[in-house]
């Protein structure tokens, strides 16, 4: 990659699908503070964007991410602790953005997945792992820890499994990563492209605005019992939805035996 290219790609297709593509693949797509800002802001575009229905999130080259640049850290341990938090805040912001977007998101990983990039993966809806990709949550390595990421890794792998993998940085496959509830969908590497392209087709044949609530109310309601307050936040939300011009289409497509509006 030269100087002059971006270190960040964004294309929208006429469908609404945008692929988001990491474009470091000399250091494997490694983050330093330019591709997080980069993201951040394209993402939190991409999110009040109503003509994108799905983000698409890859990597050039070989890897998906493998974390942190090097040179970043280098720069970042030269730094005093209060720029250190402000660099920090604008990696917890990017994790924050992608995590709470309102469009469905869907992490196509392959190669190298390491820190940050198991990161990105867990604030994902949807992972599809290639059988290539090596995953580790690797920063204890270098005598720091994955701390923005933390809360992610937590939610997507559970208390348990996330302390050790924290701890350990122990590097594991895509069989271990589908095993672990970090990827959802094991594919070959030749057949990453293809899978995508089916769960993006999946994503397109529901409504678009039903998609949005039924990430939204998944983030919002907790994992344990129902209280009072869950049962009250589901039937508001249903009541609402159901009231909807998306839910009247969806119901007259179904009996009329035709295809809804949103079906491209």
């Amino acid at each position: 990659m030269s100087q002059t290219e971006p270190n960040l790609l964004c294309e929208i297709d006429a469908r609404g699908v945008a692929r988001v593509t990491l474009n470091r693949p000399a250091v494997h797509n490694a983050f330093d503070e330019d591709l997080i800002e980069g993201l951040r802001i394209c993402l939190a575009d991409l999110g009040n964007n109503p003509a994108v229905r799905v983000v698409a999130l890859t990597g050039t080259g070989k890897s998906f991410c493998a974390g942190a640049d090097i040179n970043w850290m280098r720069r970042a341990a030269a730094r005093s602790e209060s720029e250190n938090y402000e660099d920090a805040l604008r990696f917890a912001a990017l994790m924050r953005t992608l995590d709470t977007l309102s469009k469905p998101t869907i992490a196509a990983a392959r190669g190298h997945v390491m820190g940050g990039g198991v990161g990105l993966c867990c604030a994902c809806d949807i992972v599809i792992a290639a059988d290539d990709a090596r995953f580790a949550i690797s920063e204890v390595k270098l005598g720091i820890l994955p701390s923005v990421i933390g809360p992610y890794v937590v939610n997507a792998l559970g208390r348990r499994q996330a302390r050790r993998l924290m701890m350990t940085a122990e590097r594991f496959d895509a069989h271990t990563a589908f095993a672990l509830s970090l990827a959802q969908i094991l594919t070959t590497s030749e057949g990453l492209e293809a899978e995508l392209e089916t769960q993006v087709s999946l994503l397109l044949n529901n409504g678009p605005q039903a998609v949005m609530e039924a990430k939204r109310i998944a983030l919002a309601l907790p994992v344990g019992p129902v209280s009072d307050a869950t049962v009250e936040l589901t039937a508001r939300t249903i009541a609402r939805v159901r009231a909807g011009d998306e839910a009247r289409e969806g119901f007259s497509a179904f009996l009329e035996k035709r295809n809804a509006n949103w079906i491209r």
